[in-house]
């Protein structure tokens, strides 16, 4: 079974892990000083906050995948629409490691679709000091967000 995702990009951690603990009346399944994560069955949602220098409101959204067959389904739907995408294997993001499969619908919201397969302890890759140059973030949604892409209007009807 499948899980929807919503990320969201706040200013103020412990303000708003105060308010959606009292809104969701459960205390957050992952809570670290940047992140705060919900793994709630009604609804059925995994709910992610954090305040890792992105502008505040909606990151990102996204589908979690509970198998690689799930995400395999995913991924098929996200070709069928002929959007662009960017596929990541063993990402390591958000304190997981995962199989993610990233696009951005017609008005700019980056979707995510994902398998999680094992916890980890830093938000990302990108939370490793580079020897040499810094490394690009891998964590959330990668280049794909800034992609412009071309959608028809509205089809008429004949």
């Amino acid at each position: 079974m499948k899980r929807f995702h919503v990320h969201l990009a706040v200013a103020d951690l412990d303000a708003s892990v105060a308010f959606y603990r009292a809104l969701f009346a459960a205390e957050p399944t992952v809570l670290k000083p940047d992140y705060a994560k919900w793994m709630l069955d009604d609804p059925r949602v995994n709910f992610a906050i954090s305040n890792r220098g992105r502008h505040a409101g909606l990151d990102h959204l996204g589908i979690q995948a509970e198998s690689d067959e799930e995400l395999n389904v995913l991924h098929h739907r996200l070709d069928a629409a002929a959007l662009p995408e960017v596929t990541q294997e063993q990402a390591a993001c958000c304190y997981a490691r995962s199989n993610k499969h990233w696009t951005v619908d017609p008005q700019g919201v980056a979707w995510e679709s994902f398998h999680s397969l094992d916890t980890i302890p830093m938000f990302g890759e990108d939370d490793v000091p580079a020897a040499s140059e810094p490394k690009a973030s891998a964590c959330c949604a990668p280049a794909v967000n800034s992609v412009k892409v071309a959608f028809p209007g509205p089809r008429r009807r004949t």
